[in-house]
């Protein structure tokens, strides 16, 4: 009797997002497929947003739960008011922002032609138009609005290069399209406008003053019982190891996540967001640098304080996550 030969693990098919591959990818997606594309904030996991079951797909890769919507991705503002319904301030949000890390949160059009799913239930969505050229030119090629969360396991660590995603995904997603690293390297800022005030859901790419700037001073924080947009989860981003916060002190078996020109000594590993204290450069090595220490075989994460103005508000909302009980 001879034994059943186990079959090999297919690997993640990954090409470089070059316009051929672009245009097989948008038939991957025409026909219920997943893709993970880069964005200027991360690298998302595409499916057609008006396919239920393209959608659930979703889901099931990320491990995600089906209460958390979905980002729904669409060329420019105008194709996005046929799916939300804008006010003059999400007009204004729009005209400024779009594209760019910006989502909105607005009233879904009830003829909108979206699956339940990307709002898991909800009357509302969030919607982004992306500046980066990829998901431009796959939006343009395959024809349908694309919901996009992060292209990796629901609650860890975003990605922000097409190795992130190979590593956390695999063989899940259809194609990944290799744009190199994202330029911002977080996601977008969350904003929503369905009640009298605006209120800050997620804090990202687009910095809280330059939106208040726009709006008036916004509300902060989640009032409702269930996520309205991604990233509300208060475990959320998280590394395998153990994450400390505001250090301003390192033991040698902790690795250090630092931030400006004197960080502490004595790390088993230190890697520093911006040694000149730069906040945009160090938001654009945020994830990167939290997946290589979380590989680095220390025991545990040390992360310094970032200012909390600009994108460092962005950054400690991924670090106070992280560090979440789970």
């Amino acid at each position: 009797m001879t034994g059943s030969k186990t079959s090999p693990v297919r690997p993640p098919r990954v090409l470089p997002a070059t316009l051929s591959n672009i245009a097989e990818a948008a038939i991957i997606l025409r026909q219920g497929g997943l893709v993970a594309m880069p964005t200027e904030t991360v690298y998302g996991l595409a499916a057609d947003a008006g396919d239920d079951a393209a959608v659930a797909a979703i889901f099931a890769a990320k491990e995600r739960p089906s209460f958390n919507p979905l980002i729904v991705h669409l060329p420019n503002a105008a194709i996005a008011d046929r799916f939300g319904c804008f006010d003059a301030r999400a007009a204004r949000l729009a005209q400024r922002f779009w594209p760019g890390a910006l989502t909105l949160v607005v009233p879904r059009r009830q003829q909108a032609r979206l699956s339940l799913l990307v709002s898991a239930g909800l009357d509302t969505v969030a919607l982004r138009v992306p500046a980066h050229t990829v998901p431009q030119s796959l939006m343009r090629l395959c024809g349908r609005p694309l919901a996009a969360p992060s292209a990796n396991r629901s609650g860890l660590v975003s990605p922000t290069t097409a190795g992130h995603v190979s590593d956390s995904l695999g063989a899940a997603v259809d194609l990944i399209l290799d744009g190199g690293p994202c330029p911002i390297g977080l996601e977008s800022t969350v904003v929503d406008l369905t009640g009298p005030v605006a209120r800050l859901l997620r804090p990202g790419g687009v910095a809280l003053e330059q939106i208040e700037a726009e709006l008036g001073p916004l509300e902060i924080g989640d009032d409702t019982a269930r996520p309205v947009s991604p990233g509300q989860l208060p475990t959320h981003y998280a590394p395998e190891l153990p994450l400390r916060l505001d250090a301003t002190f390192v033991g040698p078996e902790e690795a250090l996540l630092a931030f400006g020109p004197s960080p502490p000594a004595g790390a088993h590993t230190t890697l520093n967001l911006s040694a000149a204290g730069d906040l945009t450069e160090a938001a654009s090595h945020f994830f990167d640098y939290l997946r290589k220490l979380d590989q680095s075989g220390a025991q545990r994460i040390a992360a310094m304080p970032i200012p909390e103005h600009g994108l460092g508000r962005a950054i400690n909302d991924r670090l106070r996550r992280a560090a979440a009980p789970r």
